[in-house]
């Protein structure tokens, strides 16, 4: 059953942890800034197809002022995505490291992107933990390394008795043993 865009989509939350940051190269002269103070801002990105409701989520870890090139957050966000995220491949969860700068505020460190694909639909409560190399602003490899740990914390279906695919491309061979919830093969 295929759903109009007026109504609501499943919610599935993914629980986003920034845990650490390695290797991270101070760029400054030590006459403006001599030590890091680096946090993280996360965003959710759809491709702009998708995107049509402008559905992105924002958010930013504390500030780490005694870790320096290696810091420390341990910094927890329950992002909430739709079926359309995990039905286009190129979704995906967009991470960029800055330094707060006294005088010039902040300055990207670098960047890296958590693909829908590393997410997958695992089941609910299941916990990933990843690293990725971060990328300067040109894309080339940057220095450092950032370290996560993911989770797909739940998935709630609104209108209770069927799975809406209101989604950017067509979707074939949807494995009923990701909503075990919704109850077995041939009930309506």
């Amino acid at each position: 059953m295929l759903l109009g865009s007026s109504q609501q989509q499943p919610q599935f939350i993914i629980e986003i942890t920034i845990l650490s940051a390695e290797g991270l190269k101070n760029t400054s002269s030590a006459l403006f800034s001599h030590r890091l103070r680096p946090f993280v801002s996360v965003s959710t990105v759809l491709p702009a197809p998708c995107d049509r409701d402008n559905n992105r989520h924002s958010y930013q870890t504390r500030v780490d002022d005694s870790g320096g090139v290696n810091p420390t957050w341990g910094d927890k966000f329950r992002v909430p995505v739709d079926s359309t995220f995990f039905a286009n491949r190129y979704s995906c969860i967009y991470l960029q490291l800055y330094t707060k700068r006294l005088i010039s505020g902040k300055t990207l460190l670098g960047w890296c992107q958590i693909p829908v694909s590393d997410i997958g639909v695992p089941p609910a409560g299941s916990l990933q933990h990843r690293s990725y190399r971060l990328r300067a602003r040109d894309g080339s490899r940057g220095p450092g390394t950032l370290n996560v740990s993911v989770k797909l914390e739940s998935a709630t279906l609104f209108d209770g008795n069927s799975f809406p695919f209101n989604t950017c491309q067509t979707v074939i061979g949807v494995p009923l043993t990701v909503w075990p919830h919704l109850g077995k093969t041939g009930e309506n």
